[in-house]
């Protein structure tokens, strides 16, 4: 990881103009013009794009040390102020490094959200063939997670819009869960996966809400020379049930990794079903994605979710 680089600039005292509500042309171009008029000391480091740089946000290299996330779409544009307010504080209580917000860009040059500048994080994202040991690999992850949920929730976002619901009830995707069911037909074992699903709804989390992250996925996951290295992208976190972070589970992990997770964590039965319910609806509305990377995703966590049910939970 880079070294620190200077204080956060918060522009809390700028005026964001008038601009419209659907983004401009997210490229570097916009990025170079975003930065020199707002960030002027940066104007002379290059820019170019982040090789994965995510769904939720395009990302871009700033210069060797530092990059530009910029929301894709509305819906993710309130993970700016989140991120922003809450990961320097999250950040001295984890066990690995995590995004460090730089700045904060306000909206300008036809581009209608605020956006992050965020100390560079070297590392490769998850995959199971840049993992040494993934028994060792689902240790580290586990304990990064027991550390993010005994952080001090008070005054934490409750689930909501900026997390899409992660972190609340599983019953908000219930309609959309039961007719992807429908819609897929006999391409799945429409019976037993309804079983499953049912079996996750069967349970709320009712002790007091803990930090979750919200999308404990491989993108989200950097590793060097094989181990687990940093934690980023923070933009679906929150406080509340921690059951939607426990889906990497059947997406990443194998079984005797996803055995030593679950141990690691003390996951009760309960809290198992409704992470297997999390991973289950989003395999779901992705099995038909027109991303043919996404489908084969989709398609693998379903077979991982059946190959386990009904041995655990």
């Amino acid at each position: 990881m880079v070294t620190s680089l200077e204080p956060m600039d918060t522009t809390a005292d700028r005026v964001p103009p008038a601009v419209p509500t659907t983004p401009a042309h997210i490229d570097a171009a916009l990025v170079r013009r975003l930065i020199a008029g707002q960030f002027p000391r940066w104007v002379t480091l290059p820019v170019r794009p982040v090789a994965h740089g995510g769904w939720d946000n395009r990302t871009f290299h700033l210069g060797d040390a530092m990059t530009v996330r910029l929301p894709s779409a509305a819906g993710y544009a309130a993970q700016v102020a989140k991120e922003q307010r809450w990961l320097p504080l999250l950040a001295p209580r984890l066990p690995l490094p995590v995004p460090r917000p730089l700045a904060r860009g306000l909206p300008a040059e036809g581009y209608p959200f605020e956006w992050s500048v965020y100390q560079w994080i070297e590392g490769q994202q998850a995959r199971a063939e840049r993992i040494a040991d993934l028994r060792e690999f689902a240790r580290a992850l586990a304990g990064f997670l027991s550390a993010l949920r005994a952080v001090d929730a008070t005054g934490g976002p409750v689930a909501g819009p900026h997390s899409f619901w992660r972190g609340g009830p599983l019953a908000t995707y219930d309609g959309e869960t039961r007719a992807a069911i429908a819609t897929l037909g006999d391409r799945i074992p429409g019976e037993r996966v309804t079983r499953i699903w049912e079996l996750a709804l069967s349970s709320e989390w009712s002790k007091p809400p803990v930090w979750f992250h919200g999308d404990v996925a491989s993108g989200n996951l950097l590793v060097r020379d094989g181990r687990l290295a940093a934690v980023i992208d923070f933009g679906t976190c929150g406080v509340g049930d921690p059951a939607c972070d426990l889906a990497v589970a059947w997406t990443l992990l194998d079984g005797a990794s996803r055995a030593v997770f679950r141990a690691a964590l003390a996951v009760d039965a309960a809290s198992w079903c409704r992470g297997r319910g999390w991973v289950l609806w989003k395999a779901l509305i992705t099995f038909d994605d027109p991303d043919p990377g996404r489908r084969a995703d989709a398609r693998r966590t379903l077979d991982a979710v059946l190959s386990e049910y009904p041995a655990s939970g």
